[in-house]
Order: structure tokens, then C-alpha cells, then sequence
């Protein structure tokens, strides 16, 4: 199989996914046109010799839809030659993007990929495109289908975490990315969106409150309890899971990931596709995979994926320098934790999605990219990303510093 590279990455901002965020009147064409024209800028490309751009969306419809990548591509002035295709596997979306890119590269059939996502969650709504997961009573049942957040909450109970330790993770997030922030370690990969005038709009993630405390967070109420409660979902969880007598709800805005807007791209490529256009590697793509998990828990498919693919990959939890894996909710990555005992010092080391937010259909490439500079920052080697994905799946990648 032909190795693949990782050549460049970059992202938007994440701007707050409401109708007072900054990127709200930027439609998610624009967003993602903005990735495409960052990527092909500073890496000299000739767009004639793009054989695919793959980006993640979760909710493809309205100003998302209509195949994303291709009419982004327009608007970016690329060449009518590269093709797009959008794909979505929920909050994976942006990760599996870049593997699928990876998978065609290695297959010889593509030399040169853009692989990224973007979701404009202030335009688009969580949801919008509807489906019989959320709606269809028939696939409801077998999925033990409930919101996510009880869900986390479900396994916060499950695997004992208090609210105190979720609260704890959460400030620590918000520590962490405000101290990245002001190192400057995101300014090489964050590209700032302007608008047709050249004024910046965002040029900072907006979600942000590094100066968030215990304090602060104590005073905020369960967000998912009474869905849970009212709404029929805790039974649904302790029938999934009857060693469960009570779930302990623990979650809330703070300690979950924010709802924000931002696109990504990666440039992922074979040896000759990069040697043709006098690019240097960053990184190769070593191995990936993905996975079903249990449904009712939902978002411990990270977990399992990761075992996975360290059996396929003949590789161990040492062997991996740095994990980066999405804070949908603090509980998934405090599991995760526990489950390989990673010390809190190798995982999400610039904070993650509850201080920064999660643009849905992007996230997987953006913390892809994120791991990958803290690689050629501390000079290690090898990185792990994943991300738990709604209805119980996961996704993993692991990547090597060439």
C-alpha cells in the first residue's frame, strides 16, 4: 500500500454558534471556502491536481447542503477539475474526512486530498436534517436512543464520576486552551475569517472563558435532568443498564462542548503527489479504524475503537506520545482516562472542545491538526486521535511525525 502524508492543516476560527457569534453571517460555504483557499495559498497548490476534497458535515442541508466541498471549491476559485464529496458519521465526520482520504491515497487511486469539515451550528441547528434515529420508534428501541447528555451522564454514574471531578476536567480545559491561546501555539494553523472588504471578523476562538472556577461552574443546574427524568430517558438508560439504580446527573454547559461555528482542511497526500509540488511531509498516517459501541452509553465508543486499532496496529497505550480526544463531555474523556490510566499531562494538553467549542462536521480534522503541531512543538513522534460519535461508534487515528 502507498504511504500516506500528512502535508499541511489549517482552520477558522470557532465562533460562538449563536445569532450573536461573530462567523453567524458567514454561511458555511464560506467558511469552508475559507479552509480551502488558506490550504492552497500557503502550500502553492495547483487545484488542477486535486483528485478529491472530502469534508465532514453532520446537518448538510440549507446553506450546507448541496455537496458542501464542490460548491466551497467554486468559491474558492479552485479548478473545475478537483471534485467534492461531503460525508457524515456525526461528530467523527472531520476525522473520518481524513480517512477516508488516507484510505485513497493508500489505495493509489488519489495522489493529492483536501480532507476537512465544517458545520455552521448558528445557522444550522443541531439536528435539523431529522432522522429515524431521533425519530422512528422502530430504530428508537434497539438504540436505546436517548439524548447524549444523559448519556454522559450515564456513564459519569456508571464508572463513578462525581460532579466535582467533571467540573474539574472542565476548568482545566478552559486553563489549558487560554494558556495555548497566549503562548501563541494555534497561530501557524488558525487562519483568521475576513470579510469581502479584508476586515477580520474572527480571528480567535470565541467560545472561550479561561477564567472559569469551580466556583462558577457549581453554580450552573444539571442541563440533561430532566430529560432524563421527565422525558423517560433515565429508564431508558438503567434498562440498557440495570446494575444502574439512579443516574447522577452532573453535566451542564460548562462541562460540555460548546456549540460553535468553524471549517478545517487537511492536505493528505502520497510520497509523489508531494514530491510533485515541492512539499514537505509533516507527519504520516499510520493506521485508523472505526467501531460500534454500546448505544445506551453511547460515547464510550473511544474506548473500544482505541483498542481496536492498537490490535490491528500491533501497537501499545506506550507507544502513543499524545492523545487527543474530542470533550464532548468531560465524563468521555475522564473514561478514557481511567480506562488506559493516561496520565492527564499526555491527553488534550491545549484544552479541547468544552473551552473551545465543536463544530460538529470539523472537530476530527481540527484536533487532528491540533495534535500535530504539540508533536513538532515537544518533539515527539506518534499521536492518537478519536472521537465518540452519537447512536455508540468511535473513530480513531494514529499519526507519526515523519
Amino acid at each position: 500500500m502507498t504511504e500516506v502524508f500528512i502535508y499541511d492543516h489549517v482552520r477558522t476560527p470557532r465562533g460562538r454558534g449563536k445569532k450573536d457569534g461573530a462567523l453567524h453571517e458567514v454561511p458555511s460555504v464560506r467558511l469552508a471556502a475559507k479552509a480551502l483557499e488558506a490550504i492552497r495559498d500557503r502550500n502553492g497548490l495547483d487545484t488542477t491536481t486535486v483528485d478529491d476534497i472530502i469534508m465532514g458535515c453532520v446537518d448538510p442541508i440549507m446553506d450546507a447542503g448541496a455537496v458542501i466541498p464542490k460548491a466551497a471549491a467554486f468559491e474558492a476559485g479552485y479548478s473545475t477539475k478537483a471534485p467534492g464529496m461531503q460525508i457524515s458519521r456525526f461528530c467523527a465526520s472531520g476525522l473520518d474526512a481524513v480517512n477516508f482520504a488516507a484510505g485513497k491515497v493508500a489505495a493509489g487511486s488519489d495522489d493529492i486530498v483536501i480532507a476537512g469539515g465544517v458545520e455552521s451550528m448558528s445557522r444550522v441547528g443541531m439536528g435539523m436534517s431529522g432522522g429515524s434515529w431521533y425519530m422512528d420508534p422502530s430504530v428508537n428501541f434497539p438504540a436505546y436512543f436517548m439524548p447524549q447528555g444523559v448519556s454522559a451522564d450515564l456513564i459519569a454514574t456508571k464508572y463513578g464520576f462525581s460532579r466535582d471531578d467533571v467540573d474539574a476536567y472542565a476548568v482545566e480545559s478552559q486553563k489549558r486552551a487560554g494558556a495555548a491561546w497566549e503562548a501563541g501555539y494555534f497561530k501557524n494553523s488558525v487562519i483568521p475569517v475576513k470579510d469581502q472588504n479584508g476586515l477580520v471578523i474572527l480571528d480567535r476562538d470565541e467560545h472561550m472563558r479561561p477564567t472559569t472556577d469551580m466556583q462558577s461552574l457549581a453554580s450552573l443546574n444539571p442541563s440533561f435532568q430532566m430529560p432524563g427524568e421527565m422525558g423517560g430517558f433515565e429508564a431508558v438508560g438503567i434498562q440498557a443498564h440495570p446494575e444502574i439504580e439512579k443516574i447522577n446527573y452532573v453535566h451542564h454547559a460548562g462541562n460540555s462542548s460548546g456549540i460553535v461555528d468553524g471549517a478545517a482542511a487537511v492536505l493528505i497526500g502520497s510520497k509523489a503527489g508531494g514530491e510533485s509540488m515541492n512539499l514537505k511531509p509533516r507527519a504520516r498516517i499510520r493506521h485508523f479504524a472505526n467501531i460500534g459501541s454500546d448505544p445506551a452509553l453511547m460515547l464510550t465508543g473511544p474506548v473500544d475503537v482505541t483498542e481496536k486499532l492498537l490490535k490491528r496496529s500491533g501497537m501499545k497505550i506506550s507507544d502513543i506520545d499524545l492523545f487527543e480526544l474530542n470533550e464532548a463531555f468531560a465524563a468521555v474523556v475522564l473514561r478514557y482516562m481511567q480506562a488506559f490510566e493516561i496520565p492527564h499531562d499526555k491527553i488534550n494538553v491545549n484544552g479541547g472542545a468544552i473551552a473551545m467549542g465543536h463544530p460538529l462536521g470539523a472537530t476530527g480534522a481540527m484536533i487532528l491538526g491540533t495534535v500535530l503541531d504539540e508533536l513538532e512543538r515537544r518533539d515527539l513522534n506518534t499521536a492518537l486521535v478519536t472521537l465518540c460519535i452519537g447512536a455508540g461508534m468511535g473513530t480513531a487515528t494514529i499519526i507519526e511525525r515523519v
